[in-house]
């Protein structure tokens, strides 16, 4: 299950992240997103644990509460706009001009 962590202090790494989230089972993968254009924190990031069982209980756990100075809200991810979504049919384009419509009388 992914879990989406916000609110996490400008120095938490992704180290830090996964030694919080360890407590509650095994952690596949932790990564706390950065701003490409600063190098600075985005002050959230992501945290996936394969058991969901564990991860339900690791949200329950950490979720509001405070974690390097920080009080962190923690929940499951919702998957990305996009990336699953149906794509809807293509209406046919049809181009309208005023000037070029006949009346008809």
């Amino acid at each position: 299950m992914k879990i989406f962590v916000a609110k996490l202090a400008f120095k938490t790494t992704s180290d830090d992240l996964k030694t919080l989230f360890e407590q509650f089972g095994e952690v596949e993968s932790c990564k706390v997103i950065m701003d490409h254009e600063t190098g600075r924190s985005k002050c959230y990031g992501f945290v996936e644990m394969p058991n969901d069982a564990e991860a339900y209980k690791a949200i329950v756990e950490t979720d509001e509460t405070v974690f390097m100075g920080n009080e962190l809200q923690v929940k499951k991810s919702r998957p990305q706009e996009g990336a699953s979504k149906p794509t809807k049919p293509q209406r046919p384009r049809t181009t309208y001009h005023p000037h070029s419509q006949k009346k008809t009388e």
